[in-house]
């Protein structure tokens, strides 16, 4: 047979080979659940096929096949990498070059998924000083095929050189950069199971650091050198094996290589398990649930394991003569690290499991507890029973640690991390794990609870001043701010009760007070901010500020300045902790601005229209003379314009268009002017030409067809029967090349107003994958406003691309004039409020009928 022949021969009997084995390995894995077996036994598979590829590549007998990493470990999971080291005992001529090309060629044929390097043993000896990432993977190395002397060369030397106190550095610190990433908790809603803290990476690093230095290359013999105890041992063992099966399912199921429990993909998953749907009705639990806090409770575990563990390591690597130093009747200060003075300490004396942590708030020297420590906390938590909350000596310990002027969030985090938040507040304990379906949220309810926290006290902390100059400056001069932290703690408390929560947190909340002893007046005022927390952030997003109605109904719900301020504070910190993306600096104005008039009316300024316009066309003018515009060139212009358009725009947005406009009010051709918008990121876009039916429509098409989102809109006819309407856009790219953004904007808006075409049919943008997931039933609200003049038409829907642009259509079609358009983007979700009118409206056959087309246009 020609030697073509044969090669092609060969590569189709492994390929074929590859195949079965993975199909006999899967269906023997969907029959008896043993991710171990799965692993081991892919791993045998590819190692017998490299070994055949090996002997046919003819490469010099000097030179050896290795596995590294995860496959070098000696398990492989269905779609991860094979990486491989091609050890060559000197450098590579051009002959061997060749037969390696072919060598590396034949292996991605067969459809492995190959990480491969090529180094000769100097080489790998250098890279590994160089790169920590090579040095682990070395680590880790087995022969395949090949020649074992050189392989034996490569690990004498390899172990030579190990210093296993810097690579015990490097990888810890490595760990906090990953931890970093994921912010910290293994609690976000989409977590990383291999990445995530918590999850399988967290375990390897024990057993990469504990090889390193000779200790043990297994939890096993980690109990055996008395490193963690047989029980924890297990359980580390227990926490592996349900991550790799997860993994392994995640693989399995999405035919790739995915290692986050996407929320697509967790209901899949948790059938495959076994879990089901528990209840119907407002309390049902989805199968994904239950999943997802077994998860969670499985990462927790393995922090405090993993806690425990690197620190005995440590101690091992860098024995230190550390003298304890008394701090009271219950704890040491050990090398910078609190100790109990005696291992029965937390149940000889249970207050002292609350006490630790007040004085970790109390000295700042103290970085952590020592794993004895966290050991026998962990193990004593039981003991936090009704009577322990009962004790008026715990409650004071407790209201310390809120109180404390530093440390209070890592104190709450440890506390929750090792189980005693939960157990000394059994509310808080319900929503440990607790998923959170709404598409804006990104961690679980009580890591939603303690980034509120956090983000309250960053408010209170000079380095971080400069992130909200006016919260640090609110929260300076309020008296008792822990009052806040306690209303953070409560805000979110009942969520998955079925209920509303703010109102169900109102009676956990007070009850916390009262047996704490908190006086009725601020009792009062936590209640209020947990009843309250949503009302602020609707109110600035959803309703007109410009109307003095709208500002007096808020002046009565706070009632005072203090009310307000708190209100504020918390709203803000529980947006910015809800995820990254939701908060922006739009919101951020729009709170500010709710707040700022909000405390005039407060005090005792009337929220007049007639004042408010003075004062805004007083500072518009002072700035049109900065830009040396005769003195009454605005008149023409502002004679063509209500008070209800200065009321909806600043002093700087009325100079900024009156400059654009004020030689320019009967223009023949549309003029559209666009600028960097004065907050945040993102253009304003400002369009003035005759009015016609059709306009925000038309303007919707090309910010749709431009994939822009528009955040706000601001629709207005002047006397002399032209549109002035402003829109709020932002895009990802904006900030790169801005000026030609804005230059083209402006010429292309002005070609597509002045040619007048057809509309173009709604695109119906595909919904994003967490929307897919959870749908909303949109939801269409027509009713007339307060005074009976115009309309409010409320939506709320998934965001997707084109929506509002559908919904401008409909409007069109049915003659509906548009003056104002709320626009309120919540992650995946929208809930958009226009203020409307029409003669259409008059029948409310005809509002049934709009309703109607609107939902259908809401369909994706």
């Amino acid at each position: 047979m020609p030697a073509a022949e044969r090669k092609a021969h060969t590569r189709d009997q492994l390929k074929q080979q590859l195949k079965a084995d993975r199909a006999l390995l899967t269906a023997a894995f969907h029959e008896d659940g043993k991710p171990e077996k799965l692993l081991r036994g892919l791993r045998q598979s590819v190692d017998a096929v490299l070994t055949v590829a090996w002997s046919e590549a003819g490469l010099p007998a000097t030179s050896a096949l290795v596995g590294v990493g995860g496959y070098g470990r000696g398990e492989l999971f269905p779609y991860s990498d094979v990486d491989l080291l091609i050890l060559l005992s000197e450098p590579a001529d051009a002959i061997t070059r060749g037969k390696l090309e072919e060598l590396v060629q034949l292996l991605w044929d067969l459809g492995l998924e190959i990480g491969s390097s090529i180094r000769t043993v100097d080489e790998c000896m250098t890279e590994s000083q160089a790169d920590i990432t090579v040095q682990t993977s070395l680590l880790e190395a087995r022969l395949v095929a090949g020649d074992s002397a050189v392989f034996d060369q490569l690990h004498e030397r390899y172990q030579a050189a190990m210093d296993p106190q810097a690579f015990f550095q490097a990888k810890t610190a490595e760990m906090r950069l990953r931890h970093a990433k994921y912010e910290d908790t293994a609690f976000s809603l989409e977590p990383n199971c291999k990445e995530s803290p918590g999850g399988l990476r967290d375990l390897q690093v024990i057993l990469w650091v504990a090889k390193a230095a000779g200790l043990a290359s297994s939890f096993g013999q980690l109990a055996t050198r008395g490193l963690i105890t047989q029980t924890e041992a297990r359980a580390l063992m227990e926490k592996e094996r349900a991550f790799k099966d997860i993994r392994v399912r995640l693989h399995l199921h999405t035919n790739r290589r995915e290692d986050r429990l996407v929320f697509d993909v967790q209901d899949a998953i948790a059938r495959s398990l076994g879990l089901k749907d528990s209840g119907a009705g407002p309390n049902a639990r989805r199968a994904s649930e239950f999943l997802m806090q077994r998860y969670y409770w499985a990462a927790k575990a393995v922090t405090q394991l993993n806690t425990i563990l690197l620190q005995n390591i440590e101690a091992q690597l860098f024995p230190q003569p550390s003298e304890a130093v008394i701090i009271d009747d219950y704890f040491n200060a050990v090398s910078s690290f609190i100790d109990i003075r005696d291992d029965d300490t937390f149940e000889k004396h249970p207050s002292s499991m609350l006490a630790i942590f007040v004085v970790m708030t109390e000295r700042p020297d103290i970085k952590g507890m020592t794993a004895r420590t966290i050991r026998a906390l962990w193990h004593a938590r039981d003991r936090i029973d009704a009577a322990f909350r009962a004790d008026p000596v715990n409650r004071a310990l407790f209201l310390r640690i809120l109180q404390a002027p530093v440390g209070l969030v890592h104190a709450l985090r440890r506390m929750n991390d090792m189980s005693i938040l939960g157990r000394y507040l059994p509310v808080f304990r319900r929503i440990v794990g607790q998923m959170q379906h709404d598409l804006f949220h990104v961690y679980t309810v009580d890591q939603h609870i303690m980034m509120v926290v956090r983000n309250m006290r960053r408010f209170t902390m000079s380095e971080h001043a400069h992130e909200y100059p006016f919260c640090s400056q609110l929260i300076a001069n309020f008296r008792d701010p822990w009052l806040l932290y306690v209303a953070a703690l409560f805000h979110d408390i009942a969520k998955g009760r079925g209920g509303d929560h703010s109102k169900l947190g109102i009676a956990d909340a007070r009850q916390f007070c009262e047996e704490h002893g908190i006086k009725e007046e601020d009792t009062e005022l936590v209640t209020f901010m947990v009843e309250q927390h949503l009302t602020m952030s609707q109110v600035a997003q959803k309703q007109d500020l410009s109307d003095p109605d709208v500002i007096s109904a808020f002046a009565r719900v706070v009632g005072d300045e203090r009310h307000l301020t708190a209100l504020y504070l918390l709203t803000v910190a529980d947006i910015r902790g809800t995820s990254p993306k939701v908060w922006n600096a739009w919101k951020a104005k729009l709170l500010e601005d709710l707040y700022r008039v909000t405390l005039r009316v407060l005090g005792g300024e009337p929220h007049s229209a007639d004042r408010e316009l003075k004062n805004r066309q007083d500072e518009a003018r002072a700035m049109l003379r900065l830009w040396g515009l005769p003195e009454n060139a605005h008149e023409a212009l502002w004679n063509q314009l209500d008070v209800a358009w200065f009321l909806r725009h600043d002093a700087a947005d009325i100079a900024w268009q009156t400059r654009a406009l004020y030689d320019r009010i009967d223009a023949q051709k549309p003029v559209i002017k666009c600028r960097l918008a004065p907050i945040g990121e993102g253009l304003q876009v400002a369009v003035y030409i005759k009015d016609q039916p059709d306009l925000f429509a038309r303007i919707c098409s090309y910010f749709d067809r431009k994939n822009f989102s528009i955040l706000d809109a601001k629709i207005h006819t002047t006397r002399n029967g032209y549109a002035l309407d402003t829109f709020m856009v932002t895009e990802q790219n904006f900030a790169k090349s801005y000026r030609d953004i804005i230059n083209l904007i402006e010429h292309e808006i002005c070609e597509l107003l002045t040619s007048q075409g057809p509309l173009p049919a709604p695109s119906h943008g595909r919904l994003s994958r967490l929307s897919r997931t959870f749908p909303i039933t949109p939801t269409v609200d027509l009713r007339p406003d307060e005074r009976g003049q115009h309309y409010l038409l409320s939506i709320s829907a998934n965001d997707r691309t084109g929506l509002l642009y559908s919904i401008a259509n409909v409007l069109t079609r049915y003659r509906i004039n548009l003056h104002t358009a709320k626009i309120m983007t919540l992650g995946e979700r929208v809930e958009d409020v226009f203020l409307v009118d029409g003669a259409v409206l008059s029948s409310q056959r005809n509002q049934i009928q709009l309703e109607t087309a609107l939902l259908d246009a809401l369909k994706v």
